[in-house]
């Protein structure tokens, strides 16, 4: 049993730990604690997502309780990506936080690596609870991150967001309840097989806690009509939790994904593919409003809010196609849309910073201290963002109109796609020019970024050649990561055994 696999989940809580027994000898070691964690946690997810090359399941048995009867982490290419991209962004984030918005609140360091835990958890659980117990701690985290620094604005924004979660939970619990009391397991490998194997009488009840976990994941994702708390709560917030809360909604997709390709997918019988004929109509409608939001928006930090939106709606688009091609490009683009998003959230900080009481607000103010600079990696973020090439975001976008070709929808997706990149195209032109070319003769704020501030930034948008530069080699892995995300029978057979799942579904070994 390789141990590292629970080193994402167990180092993150044993560095809180650490800075809550530390606490009193000062800033600088919670830094030193923090960042040394980060790091490691990075090395880490390296080394998992390397040994999921090989392609085969590993999973991690708590307490050696063999599967289904005790808690499991399973790891394969999906979740060692998801660690990887979170250690990544979480990074960057905490390195621009250490430049001093960690002081704005107390305990950031805690609560940033409470949630690098929660989400580091749902993404490795072979557990339906214990997705729900790891969705709770990386909620309760974000709480206190989202109202880190304090203030009206980021008050009200995190209450909505607190009673929609919370909501949320309670119909988690019932679903995850309600699909025990049905079928007597909770692991997701177990629920793969036993849902296909319900009693009539039985499915009803398994179709409604379905759709309920449908719901419930739709609103982590911020997917429609669930959306409305996102541009308020990410533009509220400090500029580093922003871009870490950019791999959020991200979770509730990767659920989706997960327990609708795994419980739901095609061995589930007479539920199998249950949320198909939802995933690709409401990823457009999502798409298309949130274009809308990115064009009326007044503000850079609320912009970038809308365009994680425009990115959840496309992700959401790519997979209810349910090809393998559709899924390879959606994941291409869910790394790149991630980490540039979380680097326009900290970019949009620093020229808020050098625009004094304006901000962010796209009306004229002064000029930026550092034009040329600020200018140039907004021009690198907005060509990524809107899909230009010969960045990673045209890439991505071209992968997932090439995967549509062949779909009954290709009309529409392709319509939504472009029409929607224009628009970005036109709200981005109009803030560039009122941040760098419509400003007033006021003398600069004098305010410069500080190094430390711009490595963080430019190491998120740099991202986006890289990928595009290495885009052969990321492209194949996405296509693993497809198609043994399109064989479930592999997850149950590398979670409850090959000769006990052969069992239960009635196939011979190896066929």
């Amino acid at each position: 049993m390789n141990h590292w696999l629970i080193m994402p989940v167990l180092l993150p809580m044993v560095a809180a730990i650490l800075m809550l027994l530390t606490a009193r000898l000062g800033r600088a070691v919670e830094r030193t604690v923090s960042l040394l964690a980060m790091l490691g946690l990075v090395l880490i997810s390296v080394a998992l997502l390397k040994s999921s090359l090989q392609g085969d399941y590993q999973v991690y048995a708590v307490g050696n309780w063999v599967a289904p009867f005790g808690i499991v982490l399973v790891l394969d290419r999906l979740s060692a990506l998801l660690v990887l991209l979170t250690s990544v962004l979480a990074l960057f984030s905490l390195l621009y936080a250490c430049n001093g918005q960690d002081r704005d609140g107390r305990h950031f360091h805690v609560l940033f690596h409470m949630q690098l835990m929660g989400l580091n958890g749902a993404f490795l659980t072979g557990d339906l609870f214990n997705l729900f117990v790891f969705f709770e701690i990386l909620l309760i985290a974000s709480y206190g991150l989202l109202l880190h620094g304090g203030g009206p604005l980021r008050s009200r924004a995190g209450l909505h967001y607190v009673i929609l979660n919370l909501a949320g939970s309670v119909l988690f619990l019932v679903a995850v309840g309600t699909i025990y009391g049905m079928l007597g397991t909770l692991n997701m490998a177990d629920l793969a097989v036993k849902v296909g194997q319900a009693e009539p009488e039985q499915l009803r009840l398994i179709h409604v806690s379905a759709l309920l976990l449908m719901v419930v994941f739709g609103l982590k994702a911020a997917l429609l009509p669930l959306y409305f708390w996102l541009p308020s709560a990410y533009s509220a917030a400090s500029a580093p939790v922003a871009a870490l809360f950019a791999i959020m909604t991200k979770v509730g997709i990767y659920s989706i994904i997960r327990m609708f390709m795994l419980v739901f997918g095609i061995e589930a019988g007479v539920l199998s593919n249950l949320a198909q004929p939802w995933l690709l109509p409401l990823g457009l409608v999502t798409l298309s409003l949130g274009a809308f939001g990115v064009l009326a928006s007044r503000c850079l930090r609320q912009q970038v809010a809308y365009l994680v939106v425009v990115s959840v709606g496309t992700l959401i688009a790519g997979v209810g196609l349910l090809t393998v091609e559709s899924m390879a490009a959606s994941l291409y683009y869910l790394l790149h849309s991630t980490l540039i998003t979380g680097g326009l959230f900290l970019l949009a900080d620093v020229i808020a910073r050098q625009r004094g009481d304006v901000g962010s607000h796209l009306r004229v103010g002064p000029t930026v201290t550092q034009p040329l600079l600020l200018s140039t990696m907004f021009f690198i973020a907005a060509l990524a963002v809107v899909g230009l090439p010969p960045l990673s975001g045209f890439i991505g976008k071209l992968l997932l109109l090439q995967a549509a070709i062949q779909a009954p929808s290709m009309a529409w997706f392709w319509s939504v796609i472009l029409i929607a990149s224009f628009f970005a195209l036109i709200a981005l032109s109009r803030t560039g020019s009122a941040l760098f070319l419509k400003t007033d003769d006021e003398a600069t704020t004098g305010i410069r970024a500080e190094p430390v501030s711009l490595i963080a930034v430019v190491a998120l948008l740099l991202a986006s050649p890289l990928l595009a530069l290495y885009g052969d080699a990321v492209s194949d892995f996405t296509t693993a990561t497809a198609e043994q995300l399109m064989q479930p029978m592999h997850y149950i057979e590398g979670v409850l055994g090959t000769q006990k799942a052969s069992a239960v579904t009635g196939t011979e070994v190896g066929q």
